[in-house]
């Protein structure tokens, strides 16, 4: 079995102290599948001190046969996601993926292609920012095991 990825280390420890616990927020999530496999899921929150209210809607579809899965986001803010992940299909273990968002208000673009490689002994990532504005960014990580 392969080690987890950096960003999931402590990941249970982090939950304790910060999942579910917000004191002055209310929070709904709903989430349901088709028969076809397509899944809805949709939910927000809203602070009881200082009134905001935010909501969120993604969709979520797989394509077994060709590892692919295809995710759209959209939020109150009315900012527009797109996610796209091939699995499994290039090498075994290995995930890629292209992450963008488009504000319509602003204009304002980002996009990430995002890659995981998992073995048996290793997990590492590396992300790559194609920001237009800033310039591009790489975050790698590498976490090793050994039984």
């Amino acid at each position: 079995m392969a080690p987890p990825t950096y960003g999931d280390l402590g990941k249970n420890a982090r939950d304790v102290f910060g999942k579910g616990y917000h004191f002055g927020i209310l929070k709904l999530d709903v989430s349901t599948k088709t028969e076809s496999g397509v899944e809805f899921s949709s939910g927000g929150y809203s602070n009881q001190d200082t009134g905001v209210v935010v909501g969120n809607l993604e969709t979520k579809y797989k394509v077994k046969e060709y590892g692919l899965t295809f995710s759209e986001k959209w939020n109150t803010d009315n900012l527009l996601g797109t996610d796209v992940t091939i699995a499994d299909k290039l090498l075994k273990g290995l995930s890629v993926g292209y992450s963008c968002t488009f504000s319509p208000q602003t204009g304002s673009k980002t996009g990430k292609l995002k890659t995981t490689y998992k073995h048996e002994n290793v997990s590492a990532t590396a992300d790559f920012d194609l920001s237009l504005n800033a310039g591009p960014m790489v975050h790698t990580s590498a976490v090793v095991g050994y039984q």
